[in-house]
């Protein structure tokens, strides 16, 4: 299919100044393998943006350094106004709970239910078995979370184990937990991978109709053209380690991505 796919329609959420991440000459490197070379980008507040490229072109990696799960060989980044990587272990942990994250696997409990699911998003807030299990979280936590999961549509289904639910239920459970968090930024790694085009292109019109709506930054890879098209307002490109694409996504279309492809192939 060469016809152009309509791009995204960009709502606003509440003014924000400066950009939410500033990234300098980043790199990693695993043995003598270069995955991130010298990468230089800034997001700004408010946008989402989609991440594409080839299967191995870093794109997880990328991700993955930006909060330091994965510590970057060298380079710089400053994302919501702190230095990440002049971070102590403390102090990278706090952060991190600023930062919302949808993985491809959903990383729920299966055998609990969702409300205490999505009461674990409270932890950075709060320890112990409070944040860990429904009856024993305060009342106005279990508020928080039904309220998380009524914004998802699951409300409903607070009381039900996680494994009776479908796969795109479990992804709005995994949403509702990143919400809990109360997130400034969020990052998304192929949220809707493991989805039927339906319900993935359901729970991608879910997340950004919540970053709209909260005014909040998103960076997801996405794999599916139709969704990058669609769910973002930039496109960034990658492949051999470097930002090889950057336009706003009104000035593209199917085709030129489907060739951006072709172009940058792994050999």
């Amino acid at each position: 299919m060469n016809a152009r796919l309509a791009p995204s329609t960009t709502l606003t959420g509440p003014t924000k100044v400066g950009p939410v991440l500033v990234v300098s000459g980043l790199a990693k490197a695993f043995d003598d393998r270069s995955i991130l070379r010298a990468m230089d980008f800034t997001l700004a507040a408010g946008q989402s943006t989609a991440l594409i490229g080839a299967n191995g072109s870093g794109k997880s990696t990328l991700l993955k350094c930006l909060i330091r799960l994965i510590e970057p060989t060298s380079g710089t980044i400053e994302m919501l106004g702190r230095d990440v990587r002049a971070l102590t272990p403390r102090d990278l942990r706090a952060f991190r709970a600023q930062v919302g994250i949808v993985w491809q696997r959903h990383n729920l409990v299966p055998r609990l239910s969702v409300l205490s699911n999505v009461i674990h998003g409270v932890q950075s807030r709060m320890s112990g078995p409070r944040a860990w299990f429904q009856a024993l979280a305060p009342a106005e936590v279990r508020a928080e979370a039904i309220q998380c999961l009524d914004r998802v549509g699951l409300a409903d289904r607070a009381t039900a184990r996680v494994d009776s639910l479908s796969g795109g239920q479990q992804q709005r459970v995994a949403i509702a937990r990143m919400l809990m968090q109360r997130p400034a930024f969020i990052l998304a790694d192929e949220p809707d991978a493991s989805l039927d085009p339906q319900t993935g292109e359901e729970v991608m019109a879910l997340l950004l109709s919540l970053v709209r709506e909260k005014g909040l930054s998103l960076l997801m890879i996405s794999h599916r053209l139709e969704h990058t098209l669609q769910f973002s307002d930039r496109i960034l490109g990658l492949a051999q380690g470097h930002i090889a694409l950057d336009l706003p996504t009104a000035r593209a279309d199917a085709a030129g991505l489907r060739r951006f492809f072709d172009h940058h192939e792994p050999s």
